[in-house]
């Protein structure tokens, strides 16, 4: 039977989109994998979301033939939202970009109505009038439970009822045995979102691979989110760079992580949040026509890996959703940055220098109450305040 035969049979039985990719990859077609995280979006000297210059990366994504675009209803206070409107909805056919956005259940005070209207803020902002990808945003083990009493599950599943959603899935930061509870509970959730980066595939408080073979074992297809750690693998320390340079002289440090990421089976698109033009166009040089990686690329990635094992830095992804609820206002990856500076380039006074920058309109790591919020709602599962702790007797406050 041809391939031209079969997908006669998909329209038929009017499958969806979804099956056709399937096929398309199992027939050997080359298909997008890159998608455009708005959450690292580029910003002008005021703070404000640089729109022109994120006009120019979709209009750039558009062209190389990627169309997956993710942001959430918790990014940038909704100013995310807001730009995925005015750069993409407002500028091409709704026919030619896919949109996911998520709906936040841990944000502190909210009842059942209020977060549930956070999807039809969604809507509002994006003016997409119906999302391709909805998700449950950032599931762990300290929340899930949230999900479950306000009934989010079920209300999405009703949206979906009503055409305004299309896909749904959750994205998720906790352990394979409640991946598992999860998905054997709601079998019926199309995909999930995981984190998965060469940095983390064995990382005992991320676990990449065993959740990744977990959502595997039940079916589902994966989203790769992080797939560069916040950016931390696109400058790695000298002599992960090293290991790379030696391999491929003239590829970009992101692009073995994105292509690692990208090379597993069952991935629907890795997730790039792209901050500029520059790194937009790196990451479309060897995404538009994806290769995954070679045997020869694989070991030169698992030398990476276990040279990465011995370096301390802090893992935080700046994902900011400690900073949301802290009580003494501390910007707590820029901090962590600003270490990360010491541990990784041994950068003592750079490092002193964007701590100095960080905090000087802001609370300092010895403001710290130890309040517990950061660690509640931290992906990554960092020891928050120990880590400060550190940091003020790194830095002197």
């Amino acid at each position: 039977m041809t391939k031209e035969e079969i997908y006669d049979i998909f329209s038929l039985f009017k499958c969806e989109k979804g099956m056709v990719i399937g096929m398309e990859r199992y027939f050997g077609e080359n298909t997008p994998k890159l998608g455009f995280g708005l959450m690292r979006l580029p910003k002008e000297e005021n703070g404000k979301i640089d729109l022109e210059q994120t006009k120019k990366m979709v209009d750039l994504f558009l062209e190389a033939g990627q169309t997956y675009f993710d942001t959430a209803y918790t990014y940038d206070n909704g100013e995310s939202e807001l730009a995925a409107k005015a750069a993409l909805v407002e500028r091409y056919p709704r026919d030619a970009f896919t949109l996911a956005t998520k709906i936040n259940a841990n944000k502190e005070g909210c009842d059942e109505q209020s977060v549930k209207q956070q999807f039809y803020t969604s809507l509002e902002r994006t003016g997409a009038g119906y999302f391709d990808y909805y998700l449950l945003h950032a599931i762990q083990s300290g929340s899930y439970k949230t999900y479950e009493k306000h009934r989010l599950w079920d209300f999405v599943k009703e949206q979906k009822a009503k055409g305004l959603i299309k896909h749904w899935g959750f994205s998720f930061h906790a352990g394979p045995e409640l991946l598992d509870e999860l998905l054997t509970k709601h079998p019926d959730a199309e995909f999930v979102q995981l984190q998965i980066n060469y940095a983390d595939w064995e990382n005992p408080n991320v676990m990449s691979r065993a959740n990744y073979e977990m959502a595997r074992k039940h079916g589902k297809s994966v989203i790769i989110m992080e797939p560069v750690k916040g950016g931390m693998l696109a400058e790695p320390p000298q002599t992960i760079r090293d290991i790379f340079r030696s391999a491929e002289p003239d590829a970009s440090m992101a692009s073995w992580a994105v292509r690692y990421a990208a090379s597993l089976d069952g991935i629907l698109t890795v997730l790039s949040g792209m901050s500029n033009v520059e790194q937009m166009e790196d990451n479309l040089s060897y995404m538009k026509d994806f290769q995954p990686l070679t045997k020869e690329e694989q070991e030169t990635v698992k030398r990476a890996q276990e040279a990465l094992r011995s370096v301390k830095s802090i893992p935080c992804t700046a994902c900011h959703y400690c900073t949301a609820g802290c009580p003494k206002r501390i910007p707590i990856p820029e901090i962590f940055a600003a270490r990360n500076k010491q541990l990784i380039w041994e950068q003592i006074e750079k490092g002193k220098a964007a701590y100095e920058k960080a905090t000087a309109q802001a609370g300092a790591a010895s403001d710290c109450i130890a309040c517990g919020q950061c660690e509640r709602v931290c992906p990554q599962q960092i020891p928050v305040i120990a880590r400060l702790a550190e940091c003020t007797e790194a830095f002197g406050r």
